[in-house]
């Protein structure tokens, strides 16, 4: 009896990332082209590098010689690739794992908001999911306040920065931040993870940041104690950067009504003083090592 395969050719894990690589032109991505090339999609090092993967492990998951990458993983591929829900199911299922079920908190980024994104160039901005949870960020954002990818994973969320839990904490922002009005931005932050508790109410994760903090933070706890929900309204902040000095810039957030996503988008007054250091900051950048 001839032997059977269970994948038809094309159709497996690496053989479907190499698919969607190819197809991804890299000015979608973000990603510069200084001189001409053959390939019309990512090359593996843009994809690695958009992920914040190794290119080994994109080949080896290209090769089938790795088959069972992490959720995180997974997920990161699926926003460097900008597939679409559908596509990202399949690739959740590809690499055996259970794709987000309705009730829990999305991740993913659409395909039609990386590329507004994109467009949006240098001017700093990032994307949090409804638990605040910051899945996505650019250049101009960590050039502003620092690059995120210091802090672990689990510390990177807004709400266990801003209510921080034992002595176990790294910051999310690498300099000091100060805001013309701290106590309404609390407010606003807890409510609207009590919001959040009532579109999402089958996801761990938010369930198990909810716990944490009101455990551990008093000044969560007594919020959270007042039932509030609210809407997020837009905040002014000065940022103490290192290199171009303070920047106070208007930080606007839009949510997108499917999934929750929350678009974080820092501007400064056109014409000002305000508007030239930040342009200075995508420019200069911070000092190496630099940490608040």
């Amino acid at each position: 009896m001839e032997s059977m395969t269970t994948t038809p050719p094309g159709a497996g894990l690496g053989a479907m990332i190499r698919t969607w690589r190819n197809r991804l032109p890299p000015s979608a991505a973000g990603v510069s082209v200084v001189r001409k090339r053959r390939a019309v999609g990512l090359r593996r090092e843009e994809l690695a590098d958009l992920a914040g993967v190794s290119v080994d492990y994109v080949v080896r998951l290209e090769q089938g010689r790795a088959t069972t990458p992490s959720v995180s993983v997974v997920a990161s591929l699926a926003r460097a690739l900008q597939l679409s829900t559908a596509e990202r199911d399949h690739l959740y299922r590809l690499a055996q794992i259970v794709p987000p079920a309705d009730g829990t908190i999305c991740d993913h980024l659409p395909p039609g908001m990386q590329r507004v994104l994109v467009r949006l160039g240098d001017v700093p901005v990032a994307v949090f999911a409804a638990d605040w949870q910051l899945v996505w960020w650019n250049h101009g954002w960590a050039a502003l306040l620092g690059d995120p990818s210091v802090a672990p994973p689990r510390m990177r969320n807004f709400a266990r920065d801003r209510f921080p839990v034992g002595a176990d904490h790294t910051p999310l922002v690498m300099w000091p931040v100060t805001e013309t009005d701290p106590d309404t931005t609390d407010a606003a932050l807890v409510s609207d993870l009590r919001h959040a508790t009532g579109r999402f109410p089958r996801d761990s994760r938010l369930a198990a940041l909810v716990r944490d903090l009101n455990a551990g933070n008093e000044r969560f706890a007594e919020l959270w104690a007042k039932g509030e929900v609210t809407a997020n309204r837009e905040v002014r902040k000065t940022v103490d950067h290192p290199s171009v000095g303070p920047v106070t810039v208007d930080c606007d957030v839009l949510t997108d009504g499917d999934t929750e996503l929350k678009i974080v988008i820092m501007t400064a007054a056109p014409g000002s003083e305000d508007e030239t250091k930040l342009q200075l900051t995508t420019v200069v950048g911070p000092p190496a090592g630099t940490r608040n």
